[in-house]
This record gives structure tokens, C-alpha cells and sequence, in this order.
């Protein structure tokens, strides 16, 4: 049995080092620049946690690719006034300046851990757009002790997962409404969930596990960026199970869902994290870390992708594999129990929101 034991250690260790190094060289590949002046002509782009980092990179490339409307969806609207005033400015230095009288960037306010606020902003997108046709769900924090926002869920969960899906449900049926091609929506995933422990997934609920503050360790961040993986994987089935049953209906518009990492990025992700934690993640980005505008190159390749994208998990501008988990039979049970949860979740946040998968 011990011998077993130190055989199973020994292949742990030697998967774990085969994925940091993976992900390692992922750091140095080249990324393209997003460079089709015309890429997003015409469109309507949501980016959430926009008014820093990758979202407000992001933004950047949106509207200097051509986008007619940008809404930064952001929990601070000074922050985002500020940013949305700082894209402007550089777009009008790199760019034709759009014609006059049109808004090309707004700011609209949403906190992930506010399900009611939540709940108002997708009222607004249903009745203020005319289209929607890109959305990229990037807000998320890390934070390191146990704080309950609503619903009772640690700050984590409640933000990167609870909050990040009711929004996508609530905007889905607006993207779903299409305006020439197939809508995208982007979920905004970590390398990080490759080492997940995910010790809740053994409990009777998970998410009743996730408003108990004895389960909260370190772990938890990655967990809920694993969580996302599998989630939006979920989701991007289920869309094209249902456009396959419902391919008579005219209003069966399916939008590309996909994750995408940004890899190790020089972003404020850790700024709540103990002196300790915000030193050592420093140090080891100022090594290996992307800046917050190349690790927004994976975003905005992420929602132009095209079909090969959907239910995938693109890192470094294409295609690549999500976590051995993720793939393995059991994370393809947990994949399907932790949706089935989360809908119940949504439900009890907003009746029938979960109606609009199909």
C-alpha cells in the first residue's frame, strides 16, 4: 500500500511539474495584436471589471477595432468615467475619431456581489441595447480571508462564479437576439485552475459548502476559476444541445462561448492579498509576467474566435486544453453536478433565468 501510495505521489508530482512548464512556456509565446481596423465594426461590446487591467486593455483594443458602442461595466463609476476618458483619449490618438454625436464608450455600474445590482443592470442591457454582440466576463477578485456577500457565499465564489453566471444568463437572451453574425461570450478563466484542489466537490452541496467559512483555504480562488471552466463548458453544450433540438425556430441564435486564459499577467488581481502574498506574486511576475495589454490580446482573440472556439478553452490567442481534471470522466460528472447547483442558485436570484439556455 505504501508503495502504491509513493507511486501515485510520484505521478502527481510529475503531472504537476509537466503543467508548469506548460504554462510556463506559454508565458513567452508571441501574441498578435489585434490589428483589423475593422474587426468589431458596427458591434456592441460588454466588457465587465473594465475600468483596469485586462478589462480596460481590452476596451482599448475594442474601440480602436472599430466597435460603435463599448460599455465598461464597472462597480466604481468614478473609476470607470476615469477610464472610459482614458480609452478615449488614446483612441483618439491611434484612431479615426468617431463621427459626432456618437457615444463609442459608456459607463455602466454592476458589483458581481450584489445579485440585485446585477439583476438591474441586465434589466438595463434588455431594455437600453438594440444589440448586444460581444460580451467578455472578466471582473473577479482574490481575496484572502472569508468575507459573506449575498446569498451568504464567500466574496470569491459570489463574485468570480454566483455573480459572473447570473449575468451572463441575464444578457444571454439580448445576445441571443443577433445582428448579423453569431454573438461571443467570453468567460475570463486563470491558469490557476490547473491546480485547484477543489475539496468541496466531496460535500453534499457545494455550494451550500461555499458559504461556510470553515472550508475557506488559499485554494479558493483557483477553485472558483476552475469552477468558471467548467461552468461556461456546461453552458456552451447545453446551447448547442438545444439548437440541434430546436433547429426550426428562427430565434435559435447560439453565440460562441468560450474561456479563455490570460496567463500570469502584471494586473491588480492580488492587491487584497496580505503584504506577503502581493511581495511574492510581485516578484514572480516581474520574472515571467505578461503586461495587462498582451494578456488582453487573449481576450479580444477570444471574442472574435470562431466556431472552433465554442466550448473551448483558448490560452495564449488559440485553441488549447483546460486542466487533466477538467477533462478526466470524474470532472465530467462534477462539471454536470455543479451546473445543476448553480442553476438552482440562479433561480432562487431571479425566477426563470435559467430559461434562456434552452
Amino acid at each position: 500500500m505504501s508503495r502504491f501510495l509513493e507511486l501515485v505521489k510520484y505521478q502527481s508530482s510529475m503531472l504537476t511539474n509537466m503543467v508548469i512548464t506548460h504554462l510556463l512556456h506559454q508565458q513567452f509565446l508571441p501574441l498578435p495584436l489585434p490589428s483589423s481596423p475593422s474587426s468589431f465594426a458596427g458591434q456592441t461590446v460588454l466588457v465587465t471589471g473594465a475600468n483596469s487591467g485586462l478589462g480596460l486593455e481590452a476596451s482599448r483594443h475594442f474601440v480602436r477595432l472599430g466597435a460603435a458602442r463599448v460599455i465598461l461595466a464597472c462597480r466604481s463609476l468614478e473609476a470607470g468615467e476615469a477610464a472610459g476618458r482614458d480609452i478615449v483619449r488614446s483612441a483618439a490618438a491611434t484612431t479615426t475619431p468617431a463621427p459626432k454625436g456618437v457615444v463609442v464608450v459608456e459607463v455602466w455600474e454592476v458589483d458581481l456581489a450584489v445579485f440585485d445590482s446585477v439583476r438591474r443592470f441586465c434589466r438595463r442591457v434588455d431594455g437600453e441595447l438594440e444589440r448586444l454582440d460581444v460580451v467578455v466576463l472578466n471582473a473577479g477578485v482574490a481575496v484572502p480571508g472569508f468575507e459573506a456577500v449575498d446569498g451568504g457565499f464567500e466574496r470569491q465564489v459570489g463574485v468570480n462564479v454566483v455573480g459572473t453566471f447570473l449575468m451572463a444568463l441575464g444578457v444571454l437572451g439580448k445576445l441571443r437576439e443577433g445582428k448579423g453574425e453569431e454573438g461571443r461570450m467570453v468567460f475570463v478563466a486563470s491558469d490557476g485552475h490547473h491546480f485547484a484542489r477543489f475539496p468541496e466537490r466531496h460535500q453534499p452541496s457545494v455550494f451550500d459548502a461555499f458559504r461556510d467559512p470553515s472550508t475557506m483555504s488559499d485554494d479558493r480562488y483557483n477553485t472558483t476559476k476552475l469552477l468558471v471552466v467548467l461552468l461556461a463548458r456546461e453552458l456552451a453544450a447545453r446551447l448547442r444541445l438545444g439548437s440541434d433540438q430546436n433547429n426550426n425556430n428562427s430565434s435559435n441564435n447560439v453565440p460562441i462561448v468560450s474561456v479563455v486564459t490570460p496567463g500570469f499577467c502584471k494586473s491588480r488581481i492580488s492587491r487584497n492579498l496580505p503584504l506577503a502574498g502581493r511581495l511574492g506574486v510581485g516578484a514572480f511576475l516581474a520574472v515571467i509576467g505578461r503586461t495587462t495589454e498582451a494578456g488582453s490580446r487573449t481576450l479580444v482573440a477570444a471574442a472574435a474566435a470562431g466556431e472552433e472556439a465554442h466550448g473551448g478553452y483558448m490560452e495564449s490567442c488559440r485553441v488549447g486544453e483546460p486542466s487533466v481534471f477538467v477533462r478526466s470522466d470524474e470532472g465530467g460528472e462534477v462539471q454536470k453536478r455543479v451546473w445543476g447547483e448553480l442553476m438552482e442558485v440562479l433561480e432562487g436570484i431571479e425566477s426563470c433565468v435559467t430559461g434562456v439556455v434552452g
